[in-house]
């Protein structure tokens, strides 16, 4: 019986994959990704030119994405019967090839990836084995050139799916903040800040680490629909050693 093996491919950039995630990709037969209908997927477009030429692709589409409302019941039964379907695909493709399978993950899958959805589906089926990737986030705060947390500094991670009251809560409590799934909630994310007074301090990075990258500080940048891909980042400015006159 082959395994199925999620790796994670770092933040965008394919030199920051890992050793073992490149050999895993460059040898792979079977590679499943997971991408919006009508799209080639982030994932895989990060390692176009590294797969073999004899391997064989599994593109999952999601049924949905912005259709309908992420908490509402008609998307949650929607994606639940999606990762019910792949789950049983994958485990009976390991079963039916005996080869392994690779599936491509963005950042790191334990990180809010998609594969935690399978992975939970595939216990005591297949053998599945997790490759840990660099988050985007650290890709994108990487490229800032300044660094994220100081000394006992709380960083606070939060997606930008949010109510606007809830992120204004967490940013009031946190020294470092991390914003994700911003895209076309980067309104509602500003406002926050703004409420939490922190846009001042707050950074926008799309892209980060791929050739498209933008980096900006928020309060300059246009209020309008920012990729999926795109971290918003406040710095924390915490305890550290005086610098020397």
């Amino acid at each position: 019986m082959g395994r199925i093996i999620c790796t994670g491919l770092g933040p965008g950039d394919p030199d920051l994959m890992s050793v073992r995630a490149d050999r895993l990709v460059r040898a792979a037969q079977h590679v499943a990704f997971f991408r919006k209908k009508g799209r080639s997927g982030q994932a895989r477009r990060m390692v176009d030119g590294l797969l073999a030429p004899s391997a064989t692709e599994y593109a999952m589409e999601y049924p949905v994405t912005t259709e309908l409302a992420f908490d509402s019941p008609a998307y949650i039964q929607c994606l639940a019967r999606f990762y019910d379907e792949w789950a049983d695909r994958l485990a009976l493709l390991a079963q039916e090839q005996a080869q392994d399978i690779v599936v491509l993950c963005e950042g790191d899958p334990f990180f809010y990836g998609s594969f935690m959805h399978l992975y939970t589906r595939l216990q005591g089926r297949a053998l599945v084995e997790v490759v840990p990737g660099i988050p985007g986030m650290v890709g994108c705060w990487s490229v800032t050139g300044q660094p994220m947390t100081w000394g006992d500094d709380a960083l606070t991670v939060l997606m930008g799916t949010l109510p606007e009251d809830e992120l204004v809560r967490h940013m009031q409590a946190a020294d470092a903040i991390v914003v994700m799934k911003t895209g076309r909630n980067l309104p509602r994310v500003r406002r926050a800040l703004a409420r939490a007074g922190k846009l001042d301090q707050a950074w926008l990075v799309q892209h980060g680490t791929m050739p498209q990258q933008q980096i900006g500080r928020l309060v300059d940048t246009p209020d309008e629909v920012c990729p999926y891909f795109a971290i918003v980042l406040v710095h924390g400015q915490g305890r550290r050693p005086e610098l020397p006159e």
